[in-house]
């Protein structure tokens, strides 16, 4: 008899593809691997690779067999709706077609608002308007991405995006694990960088938390309402929430771990990475401490500074020997071309950096940040 079988559902834009084959690999587990758009190798490979096409999930389903089904993640419309019916504080929203007049439905918002796709990731899409002249450009800019080669989405997704209310505030991501629709933390991270517009490009995530305790307890609570309102009762949760005056503000929950890189930030017990506690969840095999542990991480993504062609990287060593800091990974390669947000979806790179205390991890962030250089043509 075989050892244990999962099916890992791995979009082809992931970075995180190798870290999970590591720890399937660490754990003993053979992994057949999905992904939307079909591998040079699946013909030689057909046990372990596998295509299925993500938008249609009952036909995914089937051919995935029954046991690997999942539900299909919600778009933005849909979780808002579900979280404003269930009290769970969110802002105010209205789907828009993208054949509607923009002129027309710039008049039926409220100002500052945001504009987004109902179902891209990695704040592709994502625009601030202060006004009806930004709104218009940001429904064209968005109808206009929606249309390129490199964007598949279907359905609703294809037709209308979300404008919805701005909440200022400070904003923080929660990683966690729902085991029986129990919502266990298994980190909070800070984004110390403002996150105000016009678009809404992520940089630096820091664990743990610096907010006050009971700001920490709010927002966890906010987070575990928001999976019992969309019917959430297992596995990996990311969420991303706004803190102001009026307390917590759910912007997003998906049924997911965190993107790019950043997991590696996380160890827990006796050093398990996060994959390997998602892989022994989905197992049902016992996790001995979902305990992170005890020194501050963080980890910053390089941000594209302008569009154009990858020539060079300069500076990699040297951001490498700052204090604190565990590693620099350059995920774009010489030769590529660049597309920033709101267009792009990419990050030059992810810094890693560990130390005793959360302001130290921030401070070697961004010294080590300073020592890179991108030469961009």
């Amino acid at each position: 008899m075989g050892g244990p079988r999962l099916l890992l559902l791995l979009p082809t834009r992931t970075y995180r593809t190798e870290d999970f084959i590591d720890a399937a690999r660490k754990l003993g587990v053979d992994l057949v691997c999905a992904s939307e758009k079909p591998s040079t190798l699946e013909d030689l490979a057909p046990d372990t690779l596998l295509t299925l096409d993500f938008a249609d999930p009952e036909a995914a389903a089937k051919r995935a067999s029954a046991p690997a089904a999942v539900d299909a993640t919600r778009d933005k419309y849909q979780m808002r709706q579900c979280l404003a019916a269930a009290g769970v504080p969110v802002p105010r929203f209205r789907r828009i077609a993208l054949d509607e007049p923009p002129l027309r439905a710039s008049r039926g918002v409220e100002y500052p608002c945001v504009l987004k796709p109902l179902a891209l990731s990695a704040s592709r899409g994502v625009i601030r308007a202060n006004n009806a002249d930004q709104f218009i450009a940001a429904f064209a800019r968005i109808r206009a991405l929606l249309q390129r080669d490199d964007v598949s989405v279907a359905g609703d997704a294809a037709r209308y995006l979300l404008a919805e209310q701005y909440v200022p505030g400070l904003e923080v991501a929660l990683e966690g694990l729902l085991t029986k629709g129990h919502l266990h933390t298994l980190a909070l991270f800070d984004k110390p960088d403002p996150l105000e517009g016009p678009f809404f490009e992520e940089t630096i995530y820091v664990t743990p938390s610096r907010m006050p305790v009971a700001v920490q307890d709010a927002i966890r609570s906010a987070a575990a309402a928001a999976c019992l309102a969309l019917g959430l009762t297992e596995g990996p949760v990311h969420a991303e929430l706004r803190l102001n005056d009026d307390g917590p503000w759910v912007l997003e929950v998906a049924a997911r771990s965190i993107g790019g890189l950043c997991s590696r930030t996380l160890r827990f017990g006796t050093g398990l990475t996060l994959e390997e506690i998602i892989l022994r969840h989905a197992l049902d095999w016992p996790i001995a401490s979902l305990e992170r542990e005890r020194r501050a991480a963080g980890v910053m993504m390089i941000p594209v500074p302008r569009a154009g062609r990858l020539d060079g990287v300069r500076g990699v060593d040297d951001a490498k020997a700052v204090r604190h800091v565990e590693d620099v990974v350059i995920s774009a390669h010489v030769g590529q071309t660049l597309v920033p947000l709101p267009e792009g979806w990419q990050y030059l790179g992810f810094v890693f950096a560990r130390a005793e205390t959360p302001a130290d991890v921030e401070d070697a962030l961004r010294i080590a940040h300073a020592q890179l250089r991108f030469d961009v043509a």
